[in-house]
C-alpha cells in the first residue's frame, strides 16, 4: 500500500495552534471572517495564506505576514505539538509490513521536519514533502499527480489521508483514493468529508484494516 499523509490535523494535533495563530492575525487587523476560514486556508500553505489575507484587506506586507506565521509556529512545532492518538504505533506497524509512507503538507520544512524528527518518525517516510517542493499548493489537483509520479506509482494506487475537506476533494478529483481523517478542527465538516471520501477514520487504529 502506498500512503500519502497530510501532516497538520492528520499526523499531529497542530490544528488548534494553527487556528489560533491564523485567526489572531485577522482579529488584530479587524478583518471579519466566516466559520469556514480554516477550511479555506489550510490547503494554501503560508505563502498562499499571506496572499489570501492581503486580498481580504490585511494591511501588512507578505513578508511581514510570513515572518509572523513562522515566528509563532516554530517554537510549537519544535518543542510541543504532539502526534495524534495511535499515529506512531500504527505508522510503525505499516512500515514493518512493507507499506510506503509519504507526507504531503502545506507546512514548510522548518516546521515539518523538526516535529517529525522529535516524534521519532521522520526516517519512516520514503518522502516528506511540503507544498513548496512542488511550487503549488493542495488546492491544485496537479500536486497530487506530481507526487504520485515522484513516488513512481499511478495516481489511483495512492491512498491520500487528510482531515481537510478541500484537500480531500481535490485529491479525489486528481484520481487518488481518499481516506478522510477526523480532527476536532474539522468535525463540523465530517459528513461532507465522508461523502467525497472512499474511507473515513476517527482514529488511526482503524487504518491498517483498510
Amino acid at each position: 500500500m502506498v500512503y500519502l499523509f497530510d501532516f497538520d490535523g492528520t499526523l499531529v494535533d497542530s490544528m488548534p495552534n494553527f487556528a489560533r495563530v491564523m485567526t489572531g492575525i485577522l482579529d488584530a487587523n479587524g478583518i471579519a471572517y466566516g466559520r469556514d476560514i480554516i477550511k479555506i486556508i489550510t490547503p494554501l500553505g503560508n505563502e498562499g495564506i499571506a496572499d489570501y489575507y492581503i486580498g481580504l484587506g490585511v494591511k501588512r506586507t507578505k513578508q511581514e505576514l510570513l515572518e509572523q506565521m513562522d515566528r509563532e509556529a516554530v517554537e510549537a512545532y519544535t518543542y510541543t505539538i504532539p502526534a495524534k492518538n495511535n499515529v506512531i504505533s500504527v505508522l510503525k506497524q505499516l512500515k514493518e509490513r512493507g507499506d510506503s509512507l509519504n507526507v504531503l503538507t502545506a507546512s514548510p520544512h522548518p516546521l515539518l521536519d523538526p516535529c517529525l524528527k522529535r516524534l521519532g518518525i521522520f526516517e519512516w517516510f520514503d518522502h516528506v514533502w511540503a507544498c513548496e517542493d512542488f511550487g503549488t499548493n493542495k488546492a491544485d489537483p496537479e500536486i497530487y499527480r506530481m507526487a504520485a509520479a515522484r513516488m513512481g506509482v499511478k495516481t489511483e494506487e495512492v491512498l491520500f489521508l487528510d482531515d481537510n475537506y478541500n484537500a480531500d476533494k481535490t485529491a479525489k478529483t486528481a484520481g487518488m483514493r481518499v481516506c478522510g481523517v477526523y480532527d476536532a478542527s474539522s468535525a463540523e465538516y465530517e459528513e461532507e468529508i465522508k461523502r467525497i471520501s472512499d474511507y473515513y477514520i476517527h482514529d488511526f487504529s482503524e487504518l491498517p484494516a483498510i
